[in-house]
């Protein structure tokens, strides 16, 4: 893509209806499906895993294939995938014992980070981008209340050391919000889960309840 295709004025109309969006309210099932449309084309590319490779992205060190139930949520709510993400977008300082790191970053032309639903044959599709802010650095940058998209306000993520599962999948205290724009998601677009996506082809180590 050229980098500075952005700079075209049906790219700067499609960025300022983005960021209003971003601030207003809820919008309507039309506009909600236009703006899921408009995502999809921004990542489309990203369909092959390869690409997102060479574009920085990196696999979860963990590996594991985040299900509702891993997090201690009804299994029928469904499964996310392996995420993928960009470290630089992130922020992140580090991977051990959590992923941790300082990033802001909540443009969802530019997500931070990719979810892919693993396939028999070893292969990744591609079903939902993310972005992923951890609440250190983004309370340090002066936010009091989550982020938010769309009329959408980000989950908060914080895993409890008193049960067997793990409500934030390896990462430190941190916001997300995923976009399902690659797979329908009857829970609803901008919802933690998909019940149409499995980890069942995950390799067993990192499919984990």
């Amino acid at each position: 893509m050229n980098r500075y295709a952005f700079c075209r004025p049906s790219n700067i109309a499609l960025g300022l209806g983005l960021a209003l969006l971003a601030f207003s309210g809820p919008a309507s099932a039309a506009d909600e499906a236009a703006l899921i449309e408009s995502l999809r084309t921004a990542s489309e590319r990203f369909e092959d895993v390869k690409v997102a490779l060479a574009e920085g992205y990196i696999a979860d060190p963990s590996g594991m294939c985040v299900t509702a139930e891993m997090e201690g949520q009804p299994a029928e709510k469904g499964d996310m995938g392996i995420h993928y993400f960009r470290p630089d977008l992130l922020g992140i300082t580090g991977t051990s014992p959590r992923v941790s790191g300082t990033g802001t970053h909540t443009d969802f032309e530019k997500p931070g980070v990719l979810v892919y639903e693993p396939q028999a044959d070893g292969s990744m599709t591609l079903v939902a981008v993310e972005n992923l802010v951890f609440e250190k650095g983004w309370k340090e940058a002066g936010n009091t209340a989550p982020p938010s998209f769309n009329g959408h306000t980000y989950a908060t993520m914080i895993d409890d050391p008193s049960t067997p599962a793990d409500e934030a999948h390896g990462f430190e205290p941190h916001y997300e919000l995923h976009a399902w724009v690659f797979r329908d998601n009857p829970n609803g677009a901008f919802e933690p889960f998909n019940p149409k996506v499995t980890c069942k082809h995950a390799p067993a180590s990192n499919h984990q309840h």
